[in-house]
């Protein structure tokens, strides 16, 4: 009987000590779920908008923040189409840029050309997401463009990366405004 005993001890203890690290692992993670988001390190989360109008009727300018027609008017743009194929700019569209050594995945998650709304979210893996909304409206003969940038930083590791990127987002607009403007003459 004492030897019965000793072995289920045994096997108690060994069980109970080969569970430690699952246990240590479960309360680390409902911590982590519970803590302030201060204690957490939360991530940089910027917002940024820039305005600027297009020297062209709505109908003609609004086709161009499609992902496949912007390669007409912004230097360097290449998206490599995933869907649809070959490339079209509808909405649901999905490709991948390169930014140097890093790449990211774009998703069309609005592509409203009758009312003027464009909208995508793209992925800088470990890095970035970031969501881009483009109002355009009429004006007459030209046409006003609203562009506005939400990034969030993924690691706190980026959130000098996303900082950076929004105070570059603060002063694209002549810059849009000159690319477009130049390829509608």
């Amino acid at each position: 009987m004492k030897t019965f005993l000793l072995l289920v001890l045994g096997t108690i203890c060994g069980l109970a000590l080969a569970l430690i690290p699952a246990v240590a692992a479960h309360l680390h993670m409902l911590t982590s779920a519970i803590r302030p988001a201060s204690q957490t390190g939360a991530c940089a989360h910027t917002e940024e908008k820039f305005a600027f109008t297009a020297n062209a009727p709505m109908e003609r300018v609004v086709p161009l923040f499609g992902a496949d027609k912007e390669r007409v008017w912004a230097p360097k743009w290449n998206p490599q189409f995933m869907h649809p194929s070959p490339a079209a700019d509808v909405q649901g569209m999905v490709f991948t840029i390169a930014h140097h050594h890093l790449a990211s995945t774009w998703v069309n998650t609005e592509f409203d050309l009758a009312n003027g709304r464009v909208q995508y979210v793209y992925v800088v893996p470990e890095i970035m997401l970031a969501v881009i909304t483009l109002e355009v409206k009429p004006e007459g003969d030209r046409t006003y463009v609203e562009v506005e940038y939400d990034r969030t930083a993924l690691t706190p590791d980026a959130d000098a990366r996303v900082r950076e990127m929004a105070a570059q987002d603060r002063v694209s607009g002549p810059e849009w405004e000159n690319q477009i403007n130049q390829y509608l003459k």
